[in-house]
């Protein structure tokens, strides 16, 4: 009963996605009653997250750990989550996906990060990373009236089955190797010159790479996100990234820790290639949720090139770099779900010609949020390219600094091209209102976030040092 006390933000979510699943069953056309009750959940979880935040528990044999990195990622979590859902506004009965289940599946697919993350055993994780997975590949085709969504699922799901396929073939060449599936123990019978062991390692990564859209295992990503829903697509690019990252930092660091140089190296390859691809294949995309999807590898890349150092400052560094990639993303794609005419969405780049004219508030948050991306200074996308940099250069990974740098000036390029669209070609027809206190709140938070981050940068610099002290 003392571990089951130490997971009430678990049992609480699971206990409310039972719940709001048996509710929307009985209950017709309960939609809006369940997003109502979602986010209240979300929002609810996050203050009993934070009553256990200075906890350092191993539960369940040492199976579940607990403490301040695992509880900080839950957190950011729980706030991408809300927002994935707050600043979607009209958008779910625009294309007929207001469906109860779509909240269900969020839930659960919740669930899942917080596993991933707190998992201190391949077993968990494997469980973690499938309930996560599962609910995505159904969120990926829940608008069943249109073929591509239907597609980028199919595609989902069978990359993602291979990947955790890959994944458990490793995970069982490390538990043969070791005679266990728990971190620690995995931790201290590592051995490096045992070549099935690093056989293992590499396979776990692979599996790892995947989810989190990292080069070279990135196929799916394009597909998915254009042909997945808007409000799908922006859920993607959110939590699940930080609980990819999360469990990266876990596995790297608590069980494979004696293995720094091996998987440095493939580390190091993962981030170059997904910085260097991410930011040139996005150069020719005309469709914003492709260009987008390229823009999240490359961001992937640059919090990979964090964890590659293997020091406390790069974990704090790619953690920081984290939170200020979930609020620039929010920013980002509640911008993209304002792009519509006649209730009719359009995504395509060129479809914002002369946008700064007709809507001039949204285009000057457009635009910011852009300039963050593409790290220009003194935005928040900035420092966390900055804390990034400053980390690698300390471990003087030089090349990997200096490759960094030049694939986020290429990536500036495709980011200006929609800024020029905006305010210098010809004005096309006036989009819809911007609806919903939601859709308000999220677009106002995140841009005046990125934009005054810099009068005190130090608040997220803080927490995520102490976050990342668990390592050292």
């Amino acid at each position: 009963m003392i571990d089951f006390q130490n997971i009430y933000p678990e049992i609480f979510l699971i206990l409310s996605l039972l719940f709001l699943l048996i509710t929307g069953v009985f209950i017709k056309n309960s939609f809006a009653l369940i997003k109502k009750s979602t986010i209240l959940v979300l929002l609810t979880c996050i203050p009993i997250v934070y009553l256990n935040f200075d906890n350092q528990l191993l539960v369940f044999n040492n199976n579940y750990s607990i403490n301040i990195f695992t509880n900080f990622i839950k957190i950011i979590i729980l706030i991408s989550t809300v927002f994935s859902i707050v600043f979607v506004g009209q958008y779910f009965k625009r294309v007929k996906i207001d469906k109860f289940e779509y909240m269900i599946l969020v839930l659960s697919s919740t669930i899942g990060m917080f596993i991933m993350v707190s998992a201190n055993n391949l077993i968990g994780l494997y469980l973690g990373i499938e309930l996560q997975s599962l609910s995505l590949y159904v969120l990926a085709t829940i608008d069943r009236n249109s073929l591509k969504s239907s597609e980028s699922g199919v595609k989902y799901f069978v990359l993602g089955a291979l990947s955790s396929g890959l994944f458990l073939y490793g995970c069982s060449l490390v538990y043969g190797f070791t005679g266990s599936t728990n971190y620690l123990i995995i931790n201290e019978n590592f051995s490096i010159n045992n070549l099935g062991l690093i056989f293992g390692l590499v396979f776990i990564l692979v599996g790892l790479a995947f989810k989190v859209s990292a080069v070279p295992f990135h196929m799916w990503t394009p597909d998915v996100y254009e042909g997945s829903p808007t409000s799908v697509t922006a859920f993607f690019t959110l939590a699940p990234k930080v609980a990819g990252i999360g469990a990266f930092i876990q596995i790297l660091f608590v069980a494979f820790s004696a293995a720094f140089e091996e998987w440095k190296t493939i580390l190091i390859f993962i981030a170059i290639a997904s910085m260097i691809l991410g930011s040139v294949a996005a150069i020719g995309q005309t469709n914003i949720k492709r260009l987008m999807a390229y823009s999240s590898i490359s961001h992937i890349g640059y919090a990979l090139a964090g964890l590659a150092t293997g020091t406390v400052s790069g974990i704090s560094a790619t953690l920081s770099y984290m939170t200020i990639y979930v609020i620039m993303k929010i920013g980002a794609f509640t911008c993209i779900l304002f792009f519509s005419r006649d209730k009719v969405y359009y995504e395509d780049i060129r479809d914002l010609s002369g946008l700064s004219k007709n809507h001039p508030v949204i285009a000057v948050c457009f635009c910011l949020i852009l300039f963050s991306l593409a790290g220009i200074p003194p935005l928040a996308g900035f420092f966390a390219k900055f804390y990034i940099f400053k980390a690698v250069v300390e471990s003087e990974m030089y090349l990997l600094a200096i490759i960094g740098l030049l694939s986020s000036v290429i990536a500036a390029f495709y980011y200006l091209r929609i800024i020029k669209i905006m305010y210098f070609d010809k004005e096309k027809e006036k989009f819809d209102d911007i609806s919903g206190l939601g859709t308000k709140l999220s677009l106002v938070s995140s841009t005046l976030l990125i934009l005054f981050y810099f009068i005190l940068p130090s608040f997220l610099i803080n927490l995520s040092d102490i976050a990342s002290k668990v390592f050292s």
